[in-house]
């Protein structure tokens, strides 16, 4: 029976031990290796860290590597749960990330060079058998002494007493107070994840994944285990190549990556720069699945890509960290005109979804919005240590009698259009009411998004001087350039009062949009 991811490891290694599992720019490990390597990581957590306390938090400091990959499932073969954590992040975010945590222990999985301060045990060290107890490893060893009294504990002992439900992962989001809200996924979530995706695209055995998602986002997740469910090998694309697309695609072929499941604007920037078209290639390119997700795809970007590499699938995925990565998925079927929006397409198997109203009343009518709300296996086991807001959004269906059901508000907005496909409109909390009226600021970034001269572009809404900001990136054009284009998809009390060009528009740690900063840059220009 398979009860955790670590039984597909275990499969991967009795069935293909010498296939590459792992590649970074600096090397690979083979399947016989990555579980060497993970029972060594565990049992040094189990024998001088954990002492058999079970299904506690182990943050690991990451890096574009495969040694990260390999210390998440070692935390998972003491029993524990990991926390991916980017030392690059401000040191106050990190911090917060802990204090809420309270680690057993905090990994160092990087290559080295990071400014990070916190105390953490170097994986290379003990990968290498000289990891040295730290002052927090003999810490953390003498609080947790009494756990294991009279009970003698092996890695097997741990992984035989597992179950599906035990934690697999935490991810840390945005909170809309500020505070970030650590998911938290059980390893039967992530299993259901890859059944499902291998119901809805088949992925043969020893497909290569090219992995671009950071690994506190959980896209990642994605690539790291549909690759151990077929057999396949996870290939890390360095972070610069995102930043000098024209070396992205010849690593692509070179390394044989046939599957990518990006986020929008890692695809988008093969598009902005033209690298399809202005890059020649030694090594043709092997791609079969461009999979992309997290905001809504720019038409025109998809369709460069479609029009240079016509015999790839590509396909729409939605859905958030609570439900484990996706729910819904839409195969792009037909060429989409400039301007009009992508389905999010058909429930992934073993998932349900429903549109709630307010009153969390079902809407079943086409075209009505409604919250998208899910349900399945998939669902999280909540906001680690936050119950309040656990009980926020993942609430008991209304509807269902006799049994609670729990459901996850997803806090996205969407509606059925006449063909039956779930459509996505916009976030709840990005409606405005704006001189009488009713705006989706989703519908202003599409329009503003279809313009042939903007690279990209969103909106903000300035609550206090009741104005619609429009920021841009664009080589050429200007603000009434924009007003003319937007005459032709928009009434205009919904065109943008305040237009600012970027040269560069910021992005975050997980390459989306950083709306956070824009606001806060929009805010002080007063």
């Amino acid at each position: 029976m398979i009860k955790t991811v670590l039984d597909l490891l275990w499969k991967q290694e009795r069935e293909r031990p010498e296939q590459t599992a792992l590649a970074d720019e600096n090397g690979s490990v083979t399947y016989r290796e990555y579980a060497a390597d993970v029972r060594t990581i565990g049992t040094f957590l189990l024998e001088q860290v954990t002492h058999g306390v079970i299904r506690k938090p182990v943050a690991v400091l990451i890096d574009r590597n495969l040694r990260s990959i390999e210390t998440f499932l070692g935390i998972a073969c003491s029993g524990n749960f990991y926390v991916p954590v980017d030392p690059a992040l401000p040191e106050m975010r990190v911090q917060t990330i802990l204090n809420e945590l309270q680690p057993l222990a905090v990994l160092d999985a990087t290559d080295g060079g990071h400014k990070c301060k916190v105390p953490a045990i170097p994986v290379k060290e003990i990968l290498e058998g000289t990891a040295a107890e730290s002052e927090q490893t003999q810490a953390a060893a003498g609080q947790k002494q009494t756990a294991a009294a009279g009970r003698e504990l092996t890695v097997d002992s741990i992984l035989e007493n597992m179950i599906d439900t035990d934690p697999l992962y935490a991810i840390f989001t945005s909170g809309s107070t500020g505070i970030p809200k650590g998911v938290l996924i059980a390893h039967r979530s992530v299993l259901d994840l890859v059944h499902s995706f291998e119901d809805a695209f088949a992925f043969p055995a020893g497909n290569v994944f090219g992995n671009q998602a950071p690994f506190d986002f959980d896209v990642s997740v994605k690539d790291i285990y549909n690759a151990l469910y077929c057999g396949g090998t996870v290939q890390v694309i360095p972070k610069r190549m995102f930043v000098m697309p024209k070396t992205l695609i010849p690593y692509l072929a070179e390394r044989k990556v046939n599957t990518i499941i990006w986020a929008v604007s890692a695809v988008r920037i093969v598009a902005d720069f033209k690298v399809l078209t202005d890059v020649e290639l030694e090594t043709p390119l092997q791609l079969r699945d461009v999979m992309f997700s997290g905001e809504v795809m720019p038409v025109k970007a998809l369709n460069y890509w479609m029009d240079n590499l016509p015999d790839v699938r590509y396909v729409n995925l939605y859905g958030p960290t609570e439900i484990t990565c996706n729910c819904t998925y839409y195969v792009v079927d037909r060429r989409f005109e400039a301007g009009s929006a992508l389905p999010i397409g058909k429930v992934l198997p073993n998932m349900r979804i429903c549109l709630m109203d307010e009153q969390l009343h079902r809407i079943r009518e086409t075209g009505k919005i409604g919250e998208i709300c899910v349900e399945g296996t998939g669902l999280a086991l909540g906001y680690y240590n936050n119950p309040e807001k656990t009980a926020e959004s993942f609430v008991w269906d209304p509807e269902t009698t006799g049994y609670q059901n729990l459901v996850y508000r997803t806090g996205d907005l969407g509606y059925y259009d006449e063909t039956g496909a779930l459509m996505f409109a916009n976030r709840s909390d990005s409606q405005i009411k704006h001189m009488g009226h009713r705006i989706e600021l989703g519908e202003v970034e599409a329009a503003l998004n279809a313009i042939d001269f903007i690279t990209i572009a969103c909106c903000i809404y300035d609550t206090e001087r009741e104005k619609i900001v429009c920021v841009y990136q664009s080589e050429t054009g200007d603000k009434k350039q924009i007003v003319a284009e937007l005459g032709k998809w928009l009434p205009k009390y919904m065109w943008p009062n305040k237009y600012l060009k970027y040269e560069q528009i910021p992005m975050n740690a997980h390459g989306k949009i950083d709306r956070a900063l824009l606001k806060q840059e929009i805010l002080q220009k007063k």
